[in-house]
C-alpha cells in the first residue's frame, strides 16, 4: 500500500486551523486575555473559526489575533496609509483621531479636535478623507495641513452626520454614507431631528457637486466596492431604530461609474450560535481581491461579535471573534494582508491570506 503524500507547511496548517474551529463550538472556548503578559494562545487561533472549506485558503494557522491597542470610549474608521505606513482610526467621544506607526507600533494623538469624525480613507494620491459627525460633513486633508471640505449640505440641507466613506480608485468621486448616527448622540453636540432622509451620496471629483446615489436603504453605513468596481455594498444598520429594517448587507449594480441600480440583499447578519439563531448588525465592510466582503459585526455578545466573512456568493465562510463589539474593519500593512479591527475600547489585527482589494 503507497504512503500517503507528505502535507506542505500552508496544507498542514490550514488542516489544523479547520479542526480546531470545528472542535470549538460557538461560545464554548474560554475567556481569553488580550494584550501585554496575556498568555499566548496555542496555534491555531481557536478564534479564527472556519464555517466552509472555501475560508480555509485565508486563515493562517501559526498567527494569533492580536489587541493592538486600547483605551478609546468607541473606536472607529481604521485605514491604512501606505506611504507613512500608519493605521489610523477615530475615538468619537474623545474628538480625536490616533495613529499607530508600523514600525514599532507606537500610538499616538494624530488630531484633536477631529470634528467628531467617523469614517476614515485615503484617496489615490494618498489624502486622508474623513466623515465628521460634529460638523456633519466631508472633509479631506490636504499635504500642507489645510481642511478642504467635499460635502455639507444637499437641497439646500445640512447632512444629518456622514458616517463612512470610500473613494472610487479610477474617477477619484467620493462615496458616503450618511445614516445620522451623529446627529442622534448628545456628545457631539448637535443632536436634533434628521435633515435629510437616510442615503448615500457621491461626490464628483472634478465638478465637486454632490449627488444622491440611492436612499432605498434604512439607514447605510459602512460600503466598500467589489474587485471590478461591478458592485457596491453597503451594510444596512437600520434596525437600531426602524423596527422593520432588516440585518442585512445590501448590493447594488453600479451603473456607469456614477450610479446604482435596486437594492437586492446580499447576506443576512442571522447565525445560530450555541443552538439559537441570532441576528446583529454589519458596521464597517471591506471587499479583498477574491471579492470576499469582510463585515464588522456585533451586538449580540460572545461568539457572535468579531468580523464576519462572506463569499462572492453572500454565503458566510469564516469568523474572527472578538471579546468586543466590532465597528469597522480594513486591510494594511506593506502586503495589505493584515486585517485591523476597531472593536469599541480596542483596535485588534491578524494576519491574513488575503489582500485588500483598493486603497484602505
Amino acid at each position: 500500500m503507497p504512503s500517503p503524500a507528505p502535507l506542505d507547511r500552508r496544507s498542514l496548517l490550514a488542516a489544523a486551523s479547520t479542526a480546531v474551529g470545528a472542535m470549538a463550538a460557538f461560545g464554548q472556548t474560554a475567556p481569553r486575555v488580550f494584550g501585554p503578559g496575556a498568555q499566548p494562545v496555542r496555534y491555531p487561533d481557536p478564534d479564527i473559526v472556519t464555517l466552509d472549506p472555501r475560508f480555509k485558503k485565508y486563515a493562517i494557522g501559526n498567527t494569533p489575533i492580536q489587541r493592538v491597542a486600547t483605551g478609546f470610549l468607541w473606536a472607529e474608521g481604521p485605514a491604512w496609509n501606505g506611504v507613512g505606513r500608519y493605521l489610523m482610526w477615530s475615538d468619537i467621544p474623545n474628538d480625536r483621531q490616533m495613529r499607530l506607526l508600523d514600525e514599532d507600533g507606537h500610538v499616538s494623538v494624530l488630531r484633536k479636535p477631529a470634528g467628531f469624525s467617523n469614517g476614515n480613507t485615503f484617496d489615490g494620491q494618498g489624502r486622508q478623507i474623513s466623515c465628521e459627525h460634529g460638523n456633519r460633513r466631508v472633509v479631506r486633508h490636504e499635504y500642507d495641513g489645510t481642511t478642504t471640505v467635499l460635502a455639507k449640505e444637499f437641497d439646500g440641507k445640512p447632512f444629518n452626520a456622514p458616517n463612512d466613506a470610500v473613494v472610487h480608485p479610477v474617477t477619484g468621486d467620493v462615496w458616503f454614507t450618511d445614516p445620522g448616527y451623529g446627529s442622534l448622540m448628545n456628545y457631539e453636540g448637535n443632536k436634533g431631528p434628521l435633515e435629510l432622509k437616510e442615503a448615500v451620496y457621491r461626490v464628483d471629483s472634478k465638478a465637486g457637486t454632490v449627488h444622491k446615489v440611492t436612499d432605498e436603504v434604512f439607514k447605510p453605513n459602512g460600503l466598500c466596492f467589489s474587485p471590478d468596481l461591478k458592485t457596491l455594498y453597503v451594510a444596512d444598520t437600520g434596525s437600531s431604530h426602524y423596527e422593520k429594517a432588516p440585518k442585512n448587507i445590501l448590493k447594488y449594480a453600479v451603473e456607469g461609474q456614477t450610479k446604482l441600480g435596486k437594492a437586492a440583499e446580499f447576506a443576512s447578519m442571522a447565525l445560530e450560535v450555541d443552538g439559537k439563531k441570532v441576528a446583529g448588525m454589519a458596521d464597517g465592510i471591506r471587499c479583498d481581491t477574491d471579492g470576499n466582503v469582510w463585515a464588522s459585526a456585533g451586538w449580540v455578545g460572545a461568539g457572535y461579535d468579531g468580523v464576519h466573512v462572506f463569499a462572492p456568493d453572500g454565503v458566510r465562510i469564516g469568523q474572527i471573534r472578538l471579546p468586543e463589539i466590532c465597528s469597522n474593519v480594513c486591510f494594511g500593512g506593506p502586503r495589505r494582508n493584515r486585517l485591523f479591527m476597531t472593536a469599541s475600547q480596542s483596535v485588534y489585527a491578524v494576519y491574513v491570506e488575503a489582500r485588500g482589494a483598493h486603497f484602505t
